[in-house]
């Protein structure tokens, strides 16, 4: 991507490749972190597959001969490290130790709420009716989801809890994004935010090391893959996504999650949903569907939101990305 290039007009069928990858991954992550966090604490785990995402993004970057980003991408770059890669990784760990997956995805789920509300806020992307129809319906879908496999007493207030800190630090992270991606690539962006998270973990690195030398090989592997796929690579092709369309619909994507962790956790973990949570799932699927459309979007803002850009832009074209889908 061209650094400080405007969202395509129209559908970007790259963009909508970028966002399905993402989704898939991190569905993946969820089960990845049932399966790891069974021997590793939720920072050690953490700590982990930051470093492993760190060492991914930085042989790409040597090999695409990728600078430093530029000092307009710092503010954004920082707020997600610190709240996205770093407090949302724990938080989530944590939070999967005492509620199963398809909870987890659920509670989660309601970050891309978030999302739309601070972006069509802050950054001034609107509150187009499809995409708030979209949103209404997959997180309908969402709620069956999470309470159909919610059922056998597996969840706590705690775990919930920590989930919501997870969606909160996310939704922030998500919106901090945005204006950074204006100036840096997606790729600069990924590495440094996840490098920037893992600075913020190194706390955990004594436990960390500890739990390494005992665990089996495969908790070990399980971590290594979250750092390379689900973050290495979802990050960057979430980066390059959301930067061809507007916050709220990204999020919007990402309800799709709830469904695909079903059927992961169905297929590697041996939980077996039933009925009501495939049609939870339909209802996601939908749901993003709806969101997805370009009939009936707003293509236009009040002309006072062009000349009052959120800090911390400084190019007045920052906010125009609610104009293309």
């Amino acid at each position: 991507m061209q650094q400080g290039s405007a969202p395509r007009a129209g559908v970007d069928r790259l963009a909508v490749a970028a966002a399905a990858v993402t989704v898939v991954l991190w569905a993946s992550a969820f089960v990845a972190i049932r399966s790891a966090g069974g021997e590793y604490g939720p920072g050690a785990l953490a700590l982990g597959r930051l470093l492993s995402g760190t060492v991914m993004l930085a042989v790409i970057c040597l090999i695409r001969r990728e600078g430093l980003p530029p000092r307009g991408a710092w503010p954004g770059i920082a707020a997600a490290g610190v709240l996205w890669f770093g407090a949302y990784m724990v938080a989530l760990n944590w939070g999967e130790r005492l509620v199963d997956a398809g909870t987890a995805a659920l509670v989660v789920n309601i970050g891309p709420i978030l999302i739309a509300l601070l972006g069509g806020w802050l950054l001034k992307e609107g509150f187009a009716p499809r995409l708030l129809a979209g949103m209404a319906v997959s997180f309908a879908g969402a709620a069956v989801v999470g309470l159909s496999m919610s059922g056998d007493g597996g969840s706590s207030v705690g775990g919930v809890l920590l989930c919501l800190v997870a969606a909160v630090t996310y939704a922030f992270g998500v919106v901090s994004q945005k204006p950074a991606l204006r100036h840096a690539t997606p790729l600069q962006f990924t590495t440094w935010a996840c490098a920037i998270g893992a600075v913020v973990c190194l706390p955990f690195a004594p436990q960390l090391v500890s739990q390494a030398a005992d665990a089996p090989a495969a908790a070990t592997l399980n971590m290594v893959y979250l750092g390379v796929f689900p973050t290495a690579i979802a990050f960057t092709t979430w980066g390059y996504a959301l930067a061809r369309t507007s916050a709220g619909k990204m999020g919007a994507t990402t309800y799709a999650a709830p469904a695909l962790v079903v059927a992961m956790s169905w297929l590697f973990l041996d939980e077996v949903p039933g009925l009501i949570t495939l049609g939870g799932g339909v209802l996601c699927l939908a749901g993003v569907a709806v969101s997805r459309s370009t009939r009936g979007l707003r293509r236009g803002r009040p002309a006072a939101a062009a000349a009052d850009p959120p800090a911390p832009a400084s190019d007045p074209r920052l906010i125009d990305a609610h104009t293309h889908d």
